[in-house]
């Protein structure tokens, strides 16, 4: 007779399909098996975890991260960029297909999603590129992707210029169920830009990158999906005229959803030190009436989820006082939970159920995928557990992923990771838990 591995987490606060409760959760062999008050097991072989004053979720999930493997692998790895996922409580993340090479045939999405299974101390899932090479000229075949393991479409990283190659992707996400998830950027109104234009990017004598940018390509490709039928998801939505766009898209019952990213409703303009690389993504950092917007078009549901779009770079790419040469993005997986709880929840401005929601089974149900976001009896046993009451000051010395690109090193912080389940098995656990 084959033994049992348990584990029972006692005492936490738990969220239960949205609801917070005081409970235990019983995982027998990678399976959450119970949840509820005082369980208690006397057969109980395995081991026990004290969960009083501790937050007891389901595994984050992540639908937009950049992991560089294959072909940049000193940026990062799926192994540190996973590991990095860990620490920030995600157990499941969408990586992005602006890799070298992108996996655009399924002889290549198989390669990478045996990567992703060898490499990843979390589930990996795999982005196919909406186009060939991600070059924005030919669609590819997104049933045969699909059929090899592709879980969404997107070319993120550039935004696709050409109107037709757009419309004929959503023909193909209407016909095999697909997502494109798109970078909306018209490269012609970009002109050079480096951060939001306005008056810091005068005051910084750095060119600016114009609102105009996003919204008109988003206002053509919402034209496209209505044409169309398919799903199409904006990633990182940045100011307050896209999210008026797509509010107006899903009241006329377009198959539209949307995400932000944490340094969007963290973050605006004014704030950016000098000319520190670190403040420096696309879509830039955009004015505080944008901000304020994208804080509102959560919370009456416009957008949909938060996605970090963690984008690590080498040091030597984020020089600290180069706005004009740096690469584009932050780090964001290890930040984001405790960064958002700190500004947004303490403050009273989300309810902790609500943060929680955009985090787990949110992004999960838009994108379908059901092993994910639910901490509920024979759901997989994916856990996070968060430190709710300890002060804690970020430090490059703890992060996990190879890239230490963010403006929030330094930063006091509630809401670190404890601990990180993957399938029952503990994939990050804090060094003073050990």
């Amino acid at each position: 007779m084959t033994t049992q591995q348990q584990t029972l987490i006692k005492g936490g606060l738990v969220d239960v399909m949205g609801e917070l409760v005081h409970a235990d959760v019983l995982i027998t062999d990678g399976q959450i098996s119970a949840v509820g008050r005082r369980l208690v097991d006397e057969q109980l072989s395995g081991k026990v975890i004290d969960a009083s004053d501790l937050l007891v979720t389901p595994g984050l999930v992540d639908v937009h991260v950049h992991y560089r493997e294959p072909g940049q692998t000193y940026k990062e790895t799926i192994h540190t960029g996973s590991l990095a996922a860990a620490h920030g409580g995600f157990t499941t993340v969408g990586a992005m297909a602006n890799v070298d090479p992108t996996p655009d045939t399924p002889e290549k999405m198989n390669e990478m999603l045996e990567r992703n299974a060898q490499e990843g101390v979390i589930h990996v899932k795999q982005y196919s590129p909406v186009t060939v090479g991600r070059a924005g000229k030919e669609v590819v075949d997104f049933a045969t992707q699909r059929q090899a393991g592709a879980f969404a479409f997107s070319d993120d990283g550039s935004g696709i210029q050409t109107a037709g190659v757009m419309y004929r992707a959503l023909q193909q996400a209407a016909a095999t169920d697909s997502i494109v998830a798109a970078h909306v950027e018209d490269n012609s109104l970009t002109f050079g830009g480096v951060i939001n234009a306005g008056d810091k990017a005068k005051q910084l004598g750095v060119p600016g990158k114009i609102s105009a940018s996003e919204t008109s390509q988003l206002a053509r490709d919402l034209i496209l999906c209505q044409a169309t039928g398919g799903h199409y998801h904006m990633c990182h939505v940045s100011t307050k005229e896209s999210l008026e766009l797509v509010r107006i898209a899903k009241e006329m019952g377009l198959n539209v959803t949307c995400e932000v990213a944490p340094h969007h409703l963290l973050l605006n303009d004014d704030e950016i030190v000098g000319c520190d690389s670190n403040y420096k993504m696309n879509p830039p950092l955009r004015h505080e009436e944008d901000r304020q917007a994208l804080i509102g078009g959560l919370l009456d549901g416009t957008i949909d989820m938060i996605a970090t779009d963690h984008a690590p770079h080498a040091a030597n790419e984020k020089p600290h006082d180069d706005l004009l040469h740096a690469a584009n993005g932050i780090t964001g997986s290890e930040t984001c939970f405790n960064k958002l709880y700190t500004e947004f929840v303490k403050s009273g401005i989300f309810r902790l159920e609500q943060l929680l929601h955009w985090l787990t089974d949110a992004p999960a149900d838009v994108f379908k995928i059901e092993e994910a976001g639910r901490l509920a009896p024979g759901e997989p046993a994916d856990i996070a557990i968060f430190d709710l009451k300890t002060p804690h000051v970020l430090s490059n010395s703890e992060y996990l992923s190879k890239a230490k690109n963010t403006p929030f090193t330094g930063d006091t912080v509630y809401g670190t990771t404890v601990m990180t389940m993957v399938d029952g098995h503990v994939v990050y656990q804090r060094e003073d838990r050990k």
